[in-house]
């Protein structure tokens, strides 16, 4: 099994200071929070914020409002954000007929893939430098999977893909307290209406 939070670090010594750009995607602001400061002095940074898994619409404005208020909060003038619209219809596809598939499972997996792919586009189509998501810093969703995509698509798109396991050297627990220090929005479910199905059958 791969050590991805290796990687990263190897990766951050081999760039040695001159700040490539990287195109992040971004699930939620708890999330990005330890991943922005960690990653803010070694990149130009670009958030992504694509999520058309996240339902109800409401609650995709709530995530990407405090993703915006995140970043002027943290004061870092080389992050900025780009909105790709919702596109909900896009998660619909891919989970159509995955509907009772338990959380984690394939449906879960084309999800990441479908956002970290539009990431990868993005990316190559705006000559950044590397891609990357912020998915990984999850406990409850494996980084193995996640890079493995990353791998995938880094080979399609033929741009490098910034491995990372964010949870690592505690960077989850970093992220809940740095989400209490900014008073950042927690939601208690992933985001589509399958997580939050479950969320409110267990609660």
């Amino acid at each position: 099994m791969i050590n991805y939070q290796l990687e990263l670090e190897k990766t951050l010594k081999e760039i040695n200071g001159t700040k490539p750009k990287l195109l992040l995607h971004v699930c939620c602001a708890p999330c990005s929070s330890y991943v922005l400061t960690y990653l803010c002095d070694y990149f130009d940074i670009t958030i992504l914020y694509y999520n058309p898994n996240i339902s109800p619409y409401d609650e995709y404005e709530k995530r990407l409002n405090e993703a915006k208020r995140l970043i002027k909060e943290l004061n870092k003038n080389n992050i900025h954000i780009m909105e790709c619209g919702y596109e909900n219809e896009e998660f619909e596809k891919i989970a159509k007929g995955l509907e009772d598939v338990p959380e984690g499972g394939i449906r879960c997996r084309k999800c990441y893939k479908l956002r970290i792919e539009k990431a990868a586009k993005y990316a190559k189509e705006n000559n950044f430098d590397y891609f990357t998501t912020t998915l990984t810093i999850s406990p409850l969703k494996n980084s193995q999977v996640l890079n493995q995509i990353g791998k995938e698509l880094e080979e399609k798109y033929n741009i490098k893909y910034l491995y990372s396991d964010f949870k690592k050297k505690e960077g989850y627990k970093t992220s809940i307290i740095l989400s209490k220090k900014y008073n950042l929005y927690r939601q208690n479910y992933c985001g589509c209406i399958y997580s939050k199905k479950i969320m409110d059958e267990n609660s």
